[in-house]
């Protein structure tokens, strides 16, 4: 599933290329994500031209001139395709959105997952990147919880973006066992906690960035530290142990204590 770096990429370069253009046709093959009636959603988007992309959590939101918000959840697996003058929709199609100029974006998801919404209500979660997530956010939502630490951070209720990987990376840097109960976690690694958050994250958005400049969909990981099926040891030579609760694999060393 693509998360909060991921995102963050593709909203920018959906932006750069789709900022200004009219929407022609909105086109729904999968009416049970709709929040609306499909003649709803064509009536608020069509005609209208596309005034910004941008990212909130896990979401990609897409912005019109009349103030209309489309909101795209991908889910795990739907991917995005942009095309110029194609001839047919793709398989596994959920929405597509047709521009004037014969330029395309298609939302898919051979699982049917992945969803559209006509304007979203607002989150009370913050975003992980907003202001607010510092180490006094931290202390007033972990007081109170005594899951483990890497539940609360993956927790699109009470903090957005942060999926298994970047949860991973994070505590890791951080120096926190991700078994850690979260209302153990004393106040100095709450600091440890708030500052790896943002720098694991924008590094990570940096790196995209690099090797993929101009990616819309997909996942990139190669240059995470812990977070990997290929990677023994972690960068201070430490053996990375591997732990799967569920369906979820965490990834972890013996330098992250345990609270």
């Amino acid at each position: 599933m693509p998360e909060l770096p991921d995102l963050e990429v593709f909203s920018h370069n959906l932006d750069h290329q789709l900022n200004g253009k009219e929407l022609k046709e909105i086109s729904v093959k999968n009416i049970k994500k709709l929040n609306v009636p499909v003649k709803e959603i064509q009536q608020a988007l069509e005609k209208q031209k596309l005034k910004k992309v941008y990212r909130l959590g896990k979401e990609l939101y897409f912005e019109f001139e009349n103030k209309a918000v489309l909101s795209m959840h991908l889910m795990l697996n739907g991917e995005l395709q942009l095309l110029k003058n194609k001839k047919e929709l793709p398989k596994y199609t959920i929405v597509d959105l047709l521009f004037k100029d014969g330029t395309s974006l298609t939302l898919t998801d051979f699982r049917g997952m992945a969803k559209a919404t006509l304007d979203p209500g607002a989150d009370e979660a913050p975003d992980a990147l907003a202001k607010e997530v510092d180490p006094h956010f931290f202390k007033q939502v972990l007081n109170s919880k005594k899951a483990a630490i890497k539940n609360v951070l993956t927790d699109q209720h009470v903090i957005r973006g942060i999926g298994n990987a970047y949860a991973d990376e994070i505590l890791w840097e951080a120096g926190i066992s991700p078994f850690s109960a979260s209302d153990k976690i004393p106040d100095a690694k709450l600091k440890d906690l708030s500052k790896a958050v943002r720098h694991v994250l924008e590094n990570a958005i940096k790196q995209i960035k690099k090797v993929h400049p101009e990616i819309i969909s997909g996942e990139v990981r190669d240059f995470l530290k812990i977070h990997s099926p290929k990677k023994t040891n972690s960068p201070s030579g430490v053996p990375i142990k591997m732990k799967k609760v569920g369906a979820r694999k965490t990834y972890y060393t013996d330098e992250q204590e345990l609270f």
